[in-house]
């Protein structure tokens, strides 16, 4: 026994958190389920026959919302808004750059941003809203399969990201690649330092 949230939601699943774990619930059961109550138990079972069991001992709080129609949810600040703020303004990355293309398409993916720097020469962009090892490994495949290419070689790599990770930058670094931080307000209007290259 143990101190328990119990949720149970209007689309039938029934959801056992713990006040550690993040959001994740400790046991859960999916709809359709039907939820039956026998005193102080509860068996929760699924269209499968499948079958969960709480206990309850003592009830803390017993609270119902009814959470209404759903608007929906609008991300801001993703991946796709920071591609096109950096498309719209690339001479952010330096005075005389320009746009080649958006998802530039490469035999293993698209670049997030193909572009020409100031003297000409082509630089692929890698975005991400957190900027980790596994983007640094991605944009690194870009670069060798895009240098390979006489039309655009030499290109050059930027990882381009709201927060980058200690250990992407050493990664990126010790590849030849830049770094850039993206202020998300600043690209979009708002007072404050847009860019930071490391």
């Amino acid at each position: 026994m143990a101190p328990r949230l119990l949720m149970v939601k209007a689309d039938g699943s029934v959801l056992i958190h713990a006040d550690g774990g993040s959001y994740k619930p400790l046991n859960w059961m999916s709809p359709p389920c039907k939820l039956t109550e026998d005193g102080d138990v509860w068996s929760v079972t699924n269209k499968a026959g499948e079958e969960l069991r709480i206990t309850i001992e003592e009830v803390h709080s017993d609270t119902a919302y009814e959470l209404g129609k759903d608007p929906g949810l609008i991300k801001d600040g993703v991946e796709a808004h920071l591609q096109e703020l950096l498309a719209e303004h690339v001479h952010t990355f330096g005075e005389g750059w320009t746009l080649v293309r958006r998802e530039y398409p490469t035999a293993i993916g698209p670049v997030d941003l193909l572009c020409r720097d100031a003297d000409g020469k082509h630089v692929a962009v890698e975005i991400k809203r957190r900027g980790e090892i596994d983007g640094v490994e991605q944009l690194t495949r870009y670069v060798e399969l895009l240098n390979r290419d006489p039309m655009l070689a030499p290109v050059r790599g930027i990882f381009a990201a709201q927060l980058i990770k200690p250990q992407a930058k050493v990664l990126a670094t010790d590849r030849g690649l830049e770094c850039l931080t993206v202020d998300y307000d600043a690209l979009r209007g708002m007072e404050s330092d847009i860019l930071r290259l490391f």
